[in-house]
């Protein structure tokens, strides 16, 4: 196994705390690193880049040569062959920065996008591109929401019809996390015009700069600003038939499998920030005095600010729990679809009462809370909204 450079010290390692049964050295020393990356490189940096709409790629490949973005590839790849709960410690420390657009442009690589070529790709395909994802040379993005078809993947109408031994890819992706910048998209069209619609979807890898693929345009978001969106069209683009990642017909399988691992990241991201919150808004409310005592004296806020750090415990229990789950091989899809709705909800349920504590100094855009406010708004919608995550739930109660 290799291990992630920079981590192995005891100076390095974070003890879970109370020695979580979920947790080994290793987790710990990972969380210590991806900590000390956040508070060296991230925080000091990111309000520019928010500015500028993209974190920068040089950053992107010092994440790379950390490990990060092998965390739970082979060892070949230049992965170091971790599990699931160790993306749930990097998830957690990325959204602890407070800056939840380099966390999403982060875990989107890493967890979202490049797990379709390391799950479904042929051996060619992955020794071409794998060990450049876990490099950080390579971005990814993956392209399955439309303006049309969200949480409904089989809605999509993105089509690729064979042509020789080429396929022709048309249509049109929305809301595409690294698509202004990234280097390689998959994307889900649909091949297959009669039978099942879950049967009719294919994946494919396309390369930036193909012909007919376009960025019609770079995305305005409410949140997550440092984190570049884009609309894609593809008009008769033409990509090669290997191209085709995993069987024809195959992608909405490859995809709803794909979401469970996104899912839980996104609500291990969520608690970090909600975390995060919580700590600096006891740090406020102990330095800013009212009618002449710390706002923390004032019982109606302690006690909310105690019940919501139960709640963030017992989402964060939740997370690591599912995570256990999936690396024990447990099919924990109603776990996850938890996770999802209330990490979902939770965090903005947090950011609200935290903004609120802030006082108007909270609805000033100077304020971090301001941002951490913005940015957590959609994580009650990206990667499945809450009503189709309690739905999913519903099912298997």
């Amino acid at each position: 196994m290799n291990k992630i450079p920079g981590i192995g010290s005891e100076e390095s390692a974070v003890s879970s705390p109370r020695r979580s049964p979920y947790f080994s050295a290793e987790h710990d020393m990972l969380r210590a690193q991806v900590r000390r990356f956040v508070e060296t490189e991230i925080k000091p940096n990111a309000h520019a880049w928010e500015e500028q709409g993209y974190v920068p790629r040089d950053v992107l490949r010092r994440m790379g040569s950390l490990g990060f973005f092998g965390i739970r590839y082979p060892a070949k790849y230049g992965g170091s062959e971790m599990d699931t709960v160790a993306t749930v410690v990097f998830a957690e420390e990325l959204g602890r920065s407070t800056f939840g657009g380099v966390a999403i442009t982060a875990l989107v690589h890493t967890d979202m996008a490049s797990i379709h070529i390391f799950r479904a790709g042929s051996e060619k395909q992955k020794d071409k591109w794998m060990p450049r994802i876990v490099s950080g040379e390579v971005i990814t993005a993956v392209a399955v929401t439309e303006p049309d078809a969200g949480s409904d993947v089989k809605g999509i109408r993105t089509v690729a019809r064979p042509d020789g031994d080429r396929y022709v890819l048309d249509g049109s992706k929305m809301f595409i996390t690294n698509g202004v910048h990234g280097d390689l998209y998959c994307v889900a069209a649909k091949t297959v015009r009669s039978g099942p619609p879950s049967q009719s979807i294919t994946m494919f890898l396309v390369e930036k700069g193909t012909a007919g693929l376009h960025v019609s345009r770079a995305l305005d978001k409410h949140g997550w600003r440092s984190s570049d969106t884009a609309e894609l069209h593809f008009n008769a683009c033409r990509i090669p038939a290997e191209n085709m990642l995993g069987a024809e017909g195959r992608g909405f399988y490859a995809i709803m499998k794909n979401f469970q691992n996104e899912r839980t990241v996104l609500g291990a991201m969520a608690m970090g920030e909600a975390q995060a919150a919580l700590d600096l808004t006891l740090d406020y409310v102990r330095a800013r005095k009212a009618f002449g005592a710390p706002l923390l004296q004032k019982q109606a806020i302690r006690q909310r600010l105690a019940m919501l750090a139960a709640k963030v415990e017992a989402g964060r229990q939740l997370v690591y729990h599912a995570a256990w789950l999936d690396t024990q091989g447990v099919d924990a899809t109603k776990e996850v679809s938890m996770v999802k709705a209330y990490c979902g909800e939770l965090v903005n349920e947090v950011m609200y009462a935290c903004v609120q504590f802030h006082g108007g100094m909270g609805f000033m855009c100077e304020s971090t809370i301001e941002r951490m406010a913005r940015d957590a708004r959609v994580q009650s919608i990206g990667g499945g909204a809450t009503e189709v995550m309690l739905d999913e739930v519903a099912k298997r109660l």
